[in-house]
């Protein structure tokens, strides 16, 4: 196969069918430049804290740009594997996901009430993050194989129910960790990739019935854990339990407040710098920011995590096939979701779950599966047969 760039042909020169229009610059700055602010916020909230670091201010921002440059090196990786290949490892990506999800309940590590990381030397690996690309390549290349060889048939209930039970067997390992948070990034996920996929009113609405159901019936019958229903009481009412499952809303919310217009400076956040938020650098990310960078720097951050997910719409508005243009769609869908959920939580509008913020948040897997998916996007973009918009 052979790809030219964007020039246009010679009289008399042929040309090939796919076009060459480079990375998507825009969406390699607007990453960096998240994975840049992440750093420091990190690094911020970390400095600090000597029961985190044992004294030493610098050891979570050594490992995150450790972390940083491992993942820089997936994403040039998937970035220049062939695109065929990347449809033939897809469903090796799946199994290899799924059986780190099995992996973990046979011998993970329960970390605040959910067994969801793997402890591999000195390393924790959480599958689960990994599990959200999984899904989205998975359900891309069904629907994928199943219409593009049956000349653009419309995606069916055959399509569908294939595609749900790929996301179904992950699904049901993640609940049994329990990870709630993460199965409602999936679920939301899911869904995205269901109605871009072209699947019917009918199943769509069917699924959010469904889902509304199952949270009846989660509640009414106790399957939640307690902890997991305390915090969802203190999301409606942050002041029932202040000192308790309410305690990081409220702490959140005074450190955001305190930020201001331009906030009071990096390493400067008086929350922060006492430890009064918890898991300030993995889940409560953005607090720090809010505290520290104002009103202007957190919108900064939210404006770049828009850009990324905007190109990824872009990428799959000009994708070249099928495959393509449903994996970059999920992954923005993916990405919105979680950056809405770890936000909102932050800021008192949604209920406190445990997400990621993405690129921003201290961590390997999370920002390993994200650069693995901005490697998808970039590889689907330089194999596209139409620029992106």
């Amino acid at each position: 196969m052979t790809i030219t760039t964007n020039r246009p042909a010679r009289p008399g020169q042929a040309t090939s069918s796919f076009r060459a229009p480079g990375l998507d610059w825009v969406l390699m700055a607007a990453s960096l430049a998240l994975i840049t602010m992440g750093s420091l916020l990190v690094w911020s909230a970390t400095s600090t804290r000597a029961d985190l670091t044992g004294g030493d201010p610098g050891a979570y921002l050594r490992k995150q740009l450790v972390n940083v440059a491992i993942g820089l090196v997936l994403m040039v990786a998937v970035t220049a594997t062939d695109h065929r290949w990347v449809r033939i490892l897809a469903p090796l990506a799946y199994v290899a996901s799924v059986g780190g999800l099995v992996m973990v309940l046979v011998a993970g590590t329960t970390i605040n009430g959910s067994r969801s990381w793997l402890q591999v030397g000195g390393m924790s690996i959480q599958p689960s993050e990994f599990a959200k690309l999984a899904v989205v390549i998975g359900m891309a290349l069904v629907v994928a194989e199943r219409t593009e060889r049956r000349w653009g048939r419309r995606v069916g209930s055959l399509e569908v129910v294939a595609m749900l039970a790929i996301a179904g067997l992950p699904a049901a390992l993640i609940l049994l960790q329990p990870d709630l948070g993460t199965m409602l990034v999936l679920s939301a996920t899911v869904f995205g990739v269901l109605a871009i996929a072209g699947a019917g009113r009918a199943w769509l609405a069917g699924l959010s019935l469904a889902a509304v159901v199952g949270a009846v019936v989660a509640v009414s019958m106790d399957v939640l854990k307690p902890y997991q229903v305390d915090r969802f009481l203190a999301f409606t009412n942050p002041g029932l339990d202040p000192r308790g499952a309410g305690y990081n809303t409220e702490q959140a919310r005074i450190a955001v407040g305190n930020g201001g217009l331009l906030g009071q400076g990096l390493f400067g956040g008086s929350q922060t710098r006492s430890g009064f938020v918890p898991e300030q650098h993995t889940d409560f990310i953005f607090t720090v920011a809010g505290e520290e960078l104002g009103l202007v720097g957190a919108g900064v951050l939210i404006l770049l995590l828009a850009v990324v997910i905007w190109r990824a719409l872009a990428i799959s508005a000009g994708a070249g096939d099928l495959f393509g243009r449903v994996a970059a769609a999920g992954i923005a869908c993916w990405f919105g979701y979680q950056a809405f959920q770890n936000i909102g939580m932050c800021l008192g509008i949604m209920p406190v779950t445990g997400v990621p913020l993405p690129f921003v948040s201290y961590g390997g897997s999370s920002l390993f599966a994200g650069m693995l998916a901005l490697g998808l996007l970039q590889n689907i973009h330089l194999r596209s047969t139409s620029p992106t918009r």
